[in-house]
């Protein structure tokens, strides 16, 4: 073990310092995962348009919103903010928006949620979501 100006010395040199640093700020950032999705009408085989979505974060006092918006011209969402890896996130689809401006009925399936869990070793995570008036389906894709 050093003592004094020997542990000093080595403590100070350009390569530990780097390590403390680096040490240091991985254990107080976690690793961040993007989250995207894409909407596709499949009683039309289309995409869905103008579908307001919603991302959040599981915590111990309930879902913590952490951002929204809206499908675009096909049917994708890109802007979503990231994630902190291990996190149980929810995407909540308001369906009862897009179908409001096809029918005067009220829809079956008014919203659409999918919670999962965002692993560790991901950067991205793209969810998409067939949806028709009667049935949706969900899985995890590539982009």
């Amino acid at each position: 073990m050093l003592h004094g100006a020997a542990r000093t010395a080595r403590m100070s040199h350009p390569v530990n310092i780097w390590r403390i640093i680096t040490s240091a700020i991985s254990k107080v950032t976690s690793p961040m995962t993007g989250i995207s999705t894409h909407v596709l009408d499949t009683s039309l085989g289309r995409p869905a348009e103008g579908v307001p979505v919603e991302l959040a974060l599981h915590t111990e006092g309930g879902w913590q919103v952490l951002g929204t918006s809206a499908t675009d011209s096909d049917g994708r969402v890109k802007d979503l903010p990231a994630v902190e890896a291990g996190s149980v996130v929810r995407l909540l689809f308001d369906t009862g928006a897009h179908y409001a401006r096809k029918s005067t009925e009220p829809p079956f399936f008014p919203e659409v949620s999918i919670v999962f869990t965002v692993a560790p070793a991901q950067q991205h995570y793209h969810v998409p979501l067939l949806l028709n008036p009667f049935g949706y389906s969900v899985y995890r894709g590539s982009q």
